[in-house]
């Protein structure tokens, strides 16, 4: 029983190593840990999972939700691929999802089902998924995908109390890009006090760190992660109670069956307008709803770039969306939306 339990554990760790460097958002990890949440662990028929649309906007943090922003989205969540190593050397690969449904009911309400691909079942089944699906509902309430991601690096660790990371190693786990804070002091205080402030707030751990093997200069090569149990940690969410937390969003306002197939063949690969890339093809119309030109959509393109670092096309999509609601808020005339989007993004930038 040991045995099983152990490769239990590796197999786990595997998955969720996976998922970081896949480069999942906060929102679809938070979407995984709620699909784990909702299927039977002992009944396979359980693998189809069905949300409210509306639930569905709540945990991804949509707005105001269009075809092209929902077909991006439930697109990259079917993309997540995960690699399991085998005792060969070799390795094997597939995909956590292989269908998602978006339809309308007999009450003219909204649905989305999504499905558990084959291979994955093994991981999501059984005594298994108990193991990640507990260390992933834990990290609900974080704020960042580096905030989620630290808790997974962490977590693994917590009954034996300690683990070194090399920075480098510590920065790729963490899905850090080589020019984001590049200074040893912002990385300090962004992200190794930051993610230690918000796993004392809202996980069932915390930890405190000291420098370990030092270079010239006393430079920081290591770092030495002191983990413990939480002792003021408060109980876990429900579902019900975590999405109503979140920000009420705008009401499912969905076109008819025939208008959403020929509207999302206009996102696909007939698009009326080409702002260059695919990137900026999806920002443009799902994010700006065609409002900009295409040297305005790239210029956009580019400062949303810098503004979010993960490079995760849904998550700048996302950013874009919200800053487009934030800037309607202000309402500035339409001569200057352009000018007025650019300085906000511009200034996210500059406060890091």
């Amino acid at each position: 029983m040991a045995e099983i339990y152990e490769r239990a554990i590796v197999e786990k760790r595997n998955v969720l190593n996976e998922l970081r460097s896949n480069n999942m958002t906060l929102q679809e990890l938070r979407f995984f840990s709620i699909y784990l949440s909702k299927i039977n662990p002992f009944d396979i028929n359980t693998r189809i999972v069905r949300f409210p649309l509306s639930d569905f906007q709540r945990i991804m943090g949509f707005g105001k939700l269009n075809i092209g922003q929902l077909k991006a989205s439930t697109n990259s969540l079917l993309c997540k691929v995960v690699n399991i190593p085998e005792e060969t050397g070799g390795y094997t690969a597939f995909t956590l999802f292989k269908k998602c449904r978006v339809f309308r009911n007999s009450d003219d309400e909204w649905f989305m089902e999504i499905n558990a691909s084959d291979d994955a079942l093994p991981l999501m089944f059984d005594f298994k998924s108990r193991y990640f699906k507990y260390e992933l509902w834990n990290a609900l309430r974080l704020k960042s995908a580096n905030q989620v991601r630290m808790y997974e690096i962490l977590k693994q660790y917590e009954t034996i109390g300690k683990r070194e990371l090399p920075v480098q190693e510590l920065r790729e786990l963490l899905g850090i890009a080589k020019d984001e804070y590049t200074y040893w002091q912002n990385f300090k205080v962004r992200v190794l006090d930051s993610c230690q402030q918000a796993l004392k707030e809202t996980t069932d751990i915390c930890f405190t760190y000291e420098r370990g093997k030092a270079g010239q200069g006393g430079k920081w090569l290591s770092v030495v992660f002191y983990i413990k149990k939480n002792e003021d940690y408060i109980d876990q969410l429900t579902l019900d109670e975590f999405i109503s937390m979140q920000p009420q969003p705008e009401p499912v306002d969905m076109i008819s069956d025939d208008e959403l197939e020929g509207q999302m063949t206009i996102y696909d690969e007939t698009q009326e307008i080409d702002y260059g890339s695919e990137l900026a093809n999806l920002l443009g119309g799902a994010a700006l709803n065609d409002e900009f030109t295409s040297d305005q959509v790239r210029v956009l393109q580019d400062l949303t770039i810098k503004a979010v670092p993960s490079r995760d096309h849904i998550e700048m999509c996302n950013y874009l969306i919200k800053q487009v609601h934030k800037m309607n808020v202000y309402n500035p005339k339409k001569e200057k939306r352009f000018t007025y989007l650019c300085k906000m993004i511009e200034t996210d930038i500059e406060e890091g």
